[in-house]
């Protein structure tokens, strides 16, 4: 193949050492995390609640919670061992098209990635790079400007043929990358518009498929050198300026063309010295043309001088008009200095610039003189490329007096950013929702248009890197009017997220000169369709007027084996298909079937047989059946005999087949429509082959359709089911996934493209997160041995609640999803019960809403009418077979009003009557629900202020049917209660006691008294949020929350004193905390003061783990913190809200830390103990010894002592005690 190399030596060397480095494809190396040896076994039934639709354990290193992407971003995906898909290599924006670039000798030199993207795995690749599936490192290759939409890799001459649209060297839309030699011209000079598509016809040639009529390339303008350079915004400086007042400054000659000598119009040098003027300019360009003005005010003027680019320090070469002669000249090549004329008959002289040279400041160096000095008396810089910035500064003067020349208007509150890496200043603007919505900030462009004709439009986004605004920058909606007769462009949605800079084409085609009457312009606002606040950006416009052959229409046909270009494009029999298309023909998609190209589009023949898909066999176009389809194809996909279909269609072009809805299959073998279920609503953009599970442990090829469409169509029994631009359709069971009860990985989001890779798995690229555990959403159930994940086997979907009820929730506390949840086992009854605000589908079909009961046979259950849709629960606990139920929650049960709780009968599956009185106050919420220890008595917790006409603040007890208030003082708002022993319990969250702030309380239930925990205030940062036992009788124990400035606190009470964790091991800022619980091990880990050997510290909510990133749940070990579980909820991060389980977790089998007292007791008791032992060893020894040194016992026998004593009566022996001064008397 021959083909001129575009970069030569260095891109030859690139490319050997991709080959030499790329060994046989082995697939990604996955390295697997131990799971933590949790013992559950004394838990029971243990499960997880939250705000997720995707869940899985961190058993991948590359695992991460990153959902898909909605910002135009897209990645590589491939799958890892536990079936989860992780991203191998993120982009900036989209990824269209890959393959895999296999050599001639069978080596995969690598897989070569096209798209929009100006970086792939945070390195810099415009468009086009090169993915080792071993490694997963990236190699860019460099050259191409643009988007590239289409690539074909052929191994038989080692060569990748790229198309789309882009610009590279002296190639426009076309290009090729040859295995030795790097990036090389195809012979021909690409094409006048974009390619969409690449395949490789049964007789060896290539064929080009996209939006174009014919060869051609960006050209210069027929007017040269029309476009002012503003030099009037730049920073002008001088070198040897003279000290004469009026001449001193080197400002004067900008905008000045009078060539009058006076002083502020012109500038001089001191007397007899060489000198420089100079100009910092806030962007970029190439120009072709200086004019310069002499001055000869009093015989001085400019003899010599060179121009210098900079920041490049390259001195141009330059060509002039001898105004002697006449003739073309150029300046003198020894250091390219350029005379100027000293006539003062010369007005000004023109020097053209030989090479194109890109600058952002140039340097005028005078070395000599006539007479006295050097000066000058106008500047002017001129160049060929046509743009419109967005900064007015920065267009074209308007001190130059240019009739309709480039321009800007920008309406709202812009902001100027520095060009920084950028090649150009640009305009910035935050904007919140209602300012999005209402389009509150525009830019309009108006270039400067001298002739009509065809043109490339492109917009210019600068990168997001550079001012850190990545996570902040939305999507733009670009407008224009380009002729005086034409009809407006349609709006297009540029994605802003690319990290460095990138253009797009908008628009292809004629332009009109600018009149009067009429401006082309293009307009940039905001895309309205955002609902959070970002940053968008606007920077310039470029027109580049088009040359091309014409004679072709959507189809170009290449042979690879030829070095030159026919230019008789009827020789080929696919050009001359093209050409009887109808005008302006679009072709997105080819695709080669047993020898047959089958071509797709937008487009129809003239002779009216077929529309917008149609096959070519042995050189001749043949109709489809039915005349093809009745609306534009978008994307081809080959499946064994079977070409699927999509795009914008509805039916055949004759209407006679139902159900080809946007997606379709065409069986090439018995050539006849097949419909796939009845299609989708909207359109399709790509389908996606996908291996999946459908039955257990055996991988099927389904087919994933992606695009803009919202509901899968109903057909026969299968209703529709709404969707968010995703399908599956499974061919064994023709049927779409989502109507299969099948319990396989969910996957949500959206795919581009696929490449095979041999002896490796698919890779993948898109937008998609995959689930873990199947059918699992908002609740789970874990167990240990082995340690995973399940399905409760419920279908939840979360609801958003209204903004009155979300102010209802403590700080920090999850009311969307599954919130909270309990076990009931009582005899035969056996009920879960998980709680939140969401939706479900009960067994028997029927809706349930925020409260769902799954029994022992896992039928599904809800409430019975009463409460408000919107009622969310946060808090559950059972007192006989009696289930209370708290959060917000509102309705009406037997014509009375709930509040905050509600009572449900379990055993008979309905509400227990009566209820209690309903809570009062502003905002009621219950937390958190506790029943004390051997007792009937329930605690309730939250915020409220009345339990019916009970003033029963804060927390309230029920027990045999009515209300009490515990103690008296305390105000505020309960999070979470914990007991202390049977007879004390334990309140955390934003309390007041007796008007004093606190954020623990402690209640003894003896005393019925109220006190704030010592240090609890000073030492606790914020209200508490979550609550738990670190030992059997909560002595000790952790709570959680959010700080004053918005970060989470942990911290751990031992006995008498609060311990935070090590700020380094802290979790991240952006952390919600929601639910913690101790947790025990099978193996033992080291030693730590805050969590015993044997325990861990689960923790529940939205983390950012140290050293990790973004998780669901973490295990803290005492001295760092582990993942554990990672969730997605939609197109974001989901959160877990807590665990529950089935039983307490017994802390003496887990060998749980003690109260201090009681093991200062034992420690007592041990050493007496001891001490016992001791004395009777003592005395054992002692009467050994004496007995074997012969000692003999004493006498048992004693004669009477008392004979002689007389009896001395009691009031005599005591009776003077209390006399003072006299001893007593005896």
């Amino acid at each position: 193949m021959r083909l001129t190399s575009l970069f030569g030596p260095a891109a030859a060397e690139l490319v050997v050492l991709i080959y030499l480095l790329i060994p046989p494809t082995q697939g990604v190396a996955f390295d697997p995390v131990q799971l933590p040896n949790l013992n559950l076994d004394q838990l029971g039934r243990v499960a997880l609640t939250g705000d997720f639709d995707s869940i899985s354990l961190y058993t991948y290193k590359q695992q991460t919670q990153t959902a898909f992407s909605t910002n135009g971003s897209q990645a590589l995906i491939t799958q890892l061992p536990n079936g989860d898909y992780t991203a191998a290599a993120t982009a900036d924006a989209y990824i269209k098209t890959m393959c895999p670039f296999v050599m001639q000798n069978g080596q995969l030199a690598g897989v070569v990635v096209g798209g929009n993207f100006t970086s792939l795995g945070g390195i810099e690749a415009q468009g086009v790079a090169m993915y080792d599936p071993n490694s997963s490192n990236i190699t860019p290759l460099p050259g191409l400007l643009g988007k590239v939409s289409a690539v074909y890799c052929d191994q038989d001459t080692n060569t990748v043929y790229v198309g789309g649209d882009f610009k590279g060297a002296d190639s426009t839309n076309a290009v090729a990358w040859v295995g030795m030699t790097g990036w090389a011209n195809l012979p021909f000079a690409g094409f006048n518009g974009p390619v969409d598509s690449i395949a490789k016809a049964p007789n060896g040639n290539i064929i080009f498929g996209g939006t174009f009529t014919g060869l051609g390339n960006i050209t210069s303008p027929q007017k040269k050198d029309q476009q002012v350079i503003n030099l009037s915004s730049a920073r002008i400086s001088g070198g040897s300026t003279t000290e004469e007042n009026g001449f001193n400054d080197p400002e004067n000659i900008v905008c000045q063309t009078s060539g009058q000598d006076q002083p502020g119009s012109t500038w001089l040098l001191e007397d007899r010295t060489s000198g420089f003027w100079r100009a910092d300019l806030n962007f970029g360009f190439e120009p072709t043309k200086l004019r310069l003005w002499n001055t000869h005010l009093n015989g001085r003027g400019t003899k010599t001088f060179r121009f210098t680019a900079l920041p490049l320090n390259g001195i141009m070469n330059m060509t002039y008009i001898d105004p002697a002669t006449g003739k073309k000249s150029p300046c003198d090549a020894d250091g390219a200095r350029c005379p100027l004329s000293g006539n003062t008959s010369v007005p000004f002289q023109d020097f053209e610039f030989v090479n194109r040279v890109g600058m952002s400041a140039f340097q005028i160096d005078i070395s000599d003189w006539y007479g006295d000095g050097a000066g000058l008396n106008g500047i002017e810089l001129f160049q060929d490329d046509i743009y419109a910035y967005a900064v007015p500064d920065l267009n074209e003067p308007t001190c130059a007096n240019i009739r309709l020349g480039s321009n800007s208007t920008p309406t709202g509150p812009w902001t100027t950013a520095s060009s920084a890496q950028s090649q150009s200043q640009y305009l910035t603007v935050d904007l919140a929702t209602q300012d999005i919505q209402s389009a509150g900030a525009s830019v309009v462009f108006k270039p400067n248009i001298k002739q009509r004709g065809n043109y490339s439009v492109t917009i210019y986004t600068p990168g997001c890197l550079q001012d850190n605004s990545c996570d902040r920058r939305g999507i733009a909606n670009v407008t224009g009017v380009f002729t005086a007769a034409g009809a407006p462009l349609s709006p297009q949605q540029i994605f802003q997220t690319n990290n460095f800079d990138k253009y797009d084409e908008i628009y292809y085609g004629p332009v009109d000169v600018n009149s009067d009457s009429f401006r082309a312009t293009v307009t940039l606002t905001p895309y309205t369709q955002q609902d959070e606040r970002i940053t968008l950006v606007a920077q310039r416009v470029r027109f580049d007027p088009t040359n091309d052959t014409g004679g072709l229409n959507g189809l170009f046909e290449f042979d690879p084996t030829k070095g030159s270009m026919l230019t008789d494009f009827s020789r080929s029999a696919i050009n001359q298909v093209g050409t009887n298309l109808q005008p302006e023909a679009i072709v997105t998609s080819l695709a080669v079937v047993a020898g047959i190209t089958y071509v797709g589009g937008n487009f129809s023949d003239t002779s009216g047989n077929f529309q917008n898909v149609f096959s070519i066999t042995d050189g001749n176009a043949t109709s489809l059946p039915n005349g093809g389809l009745n609306a534009h194809v978008a994307t081809f996909q080959v499946f064994g005999d079977l070409l699927y279909i999509g795009g914008n269609f509805t039916n055949t072009a004759t209407g006679n087949i139902s159900g080809l809805n946007n997606f379709a299959a065409y069986n090439t073998v018995s050539q006849s429509w097949l419909a796939l279920g009845s299609g989708v609503r909207g359109q399709v953009n790509t389908i996606v082959p996908l291996e999946l599970n459908v039955t257990e442990n055996q991988p099927e090829t389904c087919i994933t359709v992606n695009g803009h469409f919202d509901q899968l169509e109903a057909f026969g029994s299968a209703p529709a089911v709404p969707v968010q631009g995703f399908g599956v359709w499974v061919p064994s069971r023709q049927n779409w996934l989502q109507n299969l009860n099948l319990t396989t990985r969910t996957i949500t989001g959206q795919l581009s493209t696929t490449t095979n890779i041999t002896g490796s798995d698919p890779l993948l690229a898109g937008t998609i997160s995959s689930q873990g555990v199947p059918g699992a959403q908002a609740a789970v159930s874990l167990t240990s041995n082995p340690l995973q994940l399940n399905s409760l086997g419920i279908k939840i979907q979360p609801q958003q609640v209204t903004n009155a009820k979300r102010k209802r929730a403590v700080s920090g506390q999850n009311v969307t999803g599954a919130v909270t949840g309990i076990f009931h086992k009582n005899g035969k009854l056996n009920v879960t019960v998980i709680g939140g605000h969401f939706t479900a589908i009960a067994s028997n079909g029927s809706t349930i809403n925020n409260l769902a009961f799954i029994n022992g046979t896992g039928a599904v259950s809800g409430l019975g009418t009463g409460l408000d849709e919107d009622s969310v629960f946060l808090a559950l606990n059972t007192q006989d077979d009696i289930l209370y139920a708290g959060g917000t929650i509102s309705g009406s049960l037997e014509n009375s009003d709930v509040n905050g709780l509600i009572l449900y009968d379990l055993a008979g599956g309905n509400f227990a009557y009566p209820q209690p009185p309903a809570l009062g106050g502003d905002d009621v919420v219950v937390n958190a629900i506790t029943t004390r220890p051997k007792s009937t008595q329930v605690y309730v917790a939250g915020s409220f202020d009345t339990a019916g006409s009970l003033g029963c603040p804060s927390v309230c007890m029920f027990d045999k049917g009515q209300w009490s208030q515990p103690g008296s003082g305390l105000s505020g708002s309960v999070a979470a209660l914990a007991w202390q022993g049977n007879d004390k319990l334990l309140a955390g969250g934003n309390i007041t006691i007796n008007g004093n702030t606190t954020r623990l309380a402690n209640y003894d239930t003896r005393r019925r008294e109220w006190t704030p925990l010592d240090d609890a205030t000073s030492a606790i940062p914020g209200p508490i949020t979550a609550l738990t036992a670190a030992n059997e009788d909560a002595s000790q124990f952790w709570v959680a929350g959010k700080s004053s400035d918005g970060s989470a606190f942990l911290m751990k009470y031992d006995d008498s004193r609060f311990q935070s964790i090590e700020d380094s091991s802290r979790l991240g800022e952006g952390t919600t905390i929601q639910g913690l619980a101790m947790l025990s091990l099978n193996d033992n880990h080291d030693k730590s003061d805050l969590v015993g050997q044997n325990m861990v510290l689960l923790i529940t909510g939205s983390l950012e783990v140290p050293n990790f990133g973004n998780a669901s749940a973490a295990l803290y070990d005492g001295r760092s913190f582990i993942p554990f579980i990672l969730t997605t909820a939609g197109n974001g991060p989901g959160s877990l809200s807590q665990l529950f389980s089935e039983k307490t977790v017994d802390f003496k089998s887990s060998g749980g830390q003690m109260k201090v007292g009681f093991v200062v007791l034992i420690g007592l008791a041990i050493a007496l103990g001891v001490t016992f032992l001791l004395v009777v060893a003592g005395i054992v020894i002692e009467r050994y010894r004496r007995k074997a040194e012969g000692y003999q016992p004493a006498p048992t026998q004693y004669f009477d002592k008392t004979a002689n004593m007389g009896r001395i009566p009691p009031e005599d022996l005591f009776g003077r005690l209390g006399q003072r001064g006299t001893a007593p008397l005896l």
